[in-house]
This record gives structure tokens, C-alpha cells and sequence, in this order.
């Protein structure tokens, strides 16, 4: 009897693993998905707006007369990298099965990328608002040098951004090798992840060592990015997983 009872016990906790593990794939969507919209209003609308390449003077008076947005956009982007700190110990808990070492390396790689440097280089964008509002800058600097000072912020940000880039960019490409030997997504999002690699490392590299073709590689960036995370985000919103995995974790219980 009291076997039965054991056994009984032991299939409840492996269905409730099953079961888990299920929920990990829809809740990693879910951030992911709250990850893109708010990088991408950061990068996108708030920097994209605000930032005037090659114009230190427009820059700076956007940013001072959008001080709210300018903030917000800092507030939203650590917001995103805070969740995917998460996302990077879901991963690791989705592919664990399938490759240990694999998922903790590409994890590691998705935790130094974003919430480590990303989170580091919001200094950046913070110092880029507050050396033109302190007002003790103006007893040693001139308007238009305190201007620039700004701008050599904003583009240590855009270069800090890219060094994070290169870190995801690695991530991009194990992930691709972990959905390409496991089930757990369909074969075609490996692909997808592989491109977004490519992306993040062609840009990461060209824009240091091949200067004025940032404009070429943030769109490869954007249409890498779009295909791949986006759409993988889609899919698992909508499908959560392939019936395959779902049969394996049937099969476990």
C-alpha cells in the first residue's frame, strides 16, 4: 500500500514538472515580449527622436525639452533588462534537458550582454542629461562645450550598446544551436536566430573597426532582430510549443 502511495506521489511531482517546465516556455514569452517593447521605445522612439546624429545643439535642446521622455526612456530600458536577467535563467531551465553546459553558456552570455553591460551603460545616457542640467559646468565650460560633453556621453552610450550587442550576439548563435538540437521550438527559428546573430555580430564589429556603415548595419540589426525575436515571441504566445516537446513531456510522466 505504501508503494502505491509512493509511486503515486512521485508521478504527481513529475507531471507537475512536465507541467512547469510547459509554463516557464509561455511566461519567457511573455517577458520577452515586454523586453521588445520596451528597448525598443528606448532605442527606437526615445533615442531615435531625441538624438540628432552630428548635431550637438539640437541634441542637447531635445533632450532638455523632453527631460521627462529622456528619463522614461532610461526607466524603460532597465526595466527590460532587468527581465531579461530572467529570461536568461528561463532559457537555461528550457534547454537544460538537451545540452546543460550549451544552455548555461548561452545564458551567461544573454545575462553579460543586457543586464550587466546594458545596465552599466544607462550611466551613459543618465551623465548625457545631467551635465546639461548642473549648472556649475557653466563656471568652467562654455554652452557649446557643455553640449559636447553631453554628446561624448550619448555616443559612449551607442558604443557601450554596441559591446552588449556582441554579447548577444554569441547568445543568438548558441540559442540558434540549442532550438536546432532540441524540439522544444520548430527548426526554422534556429535559422532565425542564427541571422540575428549575424546582425548583432556584424554590427557590433563593423560599426568599430568600419566606420559610416552604421546606417546599413542597424538595418540588418532591425530585420535580423524582428525575424528572429520577434518572431519566436510570437510563436510561443500563440503556440507556446511544438506538439513534439509537449509528446516528450508526456512520455516523461
Amino acid at each position: 500500500m505504501k508503494k502505491k502511495t509512493d509511486d503515486k506521489r512521485l508521478k504527481e511531482m513529475e507531471s507537475t514538472k512536465a507541467l512547469a517546465s510547459i509554463k516557464f516556455i509561455r511566461l519567457t514569452g511573455l517577458l520577452y515580449l515586454f523586453v521588445i517593447l520596451f528597448a525598443g521605445f528606448s532605442q527606437g522612439y526615445v533615442r531615435g527622436t531625441l538624438i540628432v546624429p552630428e548635431n550637438t545643439v539640437k541634441t542637447a535642446t531635445n533632450i532638455l525639452h523632453n527631460k521627462g521622455l529622456f528619463q522614461f526612456g532610461l526607466t524603460t530600458d532597465l526595466i527590460a533588462f532587468l527581465l531579461d536577467a530572467v529570461i536568461a535563467i528561463l532559457l537555461y531551465k528550457i534547454f537544460k534537458p538537451f545540452d546543460k553546459t550549451l544552455a548555461m553558456v548561452s545564458s551567461a552570455f544573454r545575462l553579460i550582454a543586457h543586464p550587466a553591460i546594458g545596465s552599466l551603460n544607462l550611466l551613459n545616457h543618465y551623465m548625457a542629461l545631467k551635465v546639461l542640467e548642473n549648472g556649475s559646468f557653466s563656471n568652467s565650460f562654455n554652452t557649446s562645450q557643455i553640449q559636447q560633453i553631453s554628446a561624448y556621453f550619448m555616443e559612449a552610450h551607442h558604443y557601450g550598446y554596441l559591446i552588449a550587442g556582441s554579447f548577444f550576439g554569441v547568445h543568438c548563435l548558441l540559442l540558434a544551436i540549442l532550438i536546432f538540437r532540441s524540439n522544444v521550438f520548430p527548426r526554422v527559428f534556429g535559422g532565425l536566430f542564427l541571422g540575428a546573430a549575424t546582425g548583432y555580430l556584424i554590427e557590433s564589429f563593423g560599426n568599430f573597426n568600419f566606420p559610416g556603415y552604421e546606417g546599413y548595419t542597424a538595418l540588418i540589426v532591425g530585420v535580423a532582430a524582428a525575424l528572429g525575436e520577434v518572431g519566436l515571441t510570437l510563436y510561443i504566445l500563440i503556440r507556446g510549443t511544438t506538439e513534439s516537446y509537449r509528446d516528450f513531456k508526456r512520455l516523461q510522466l
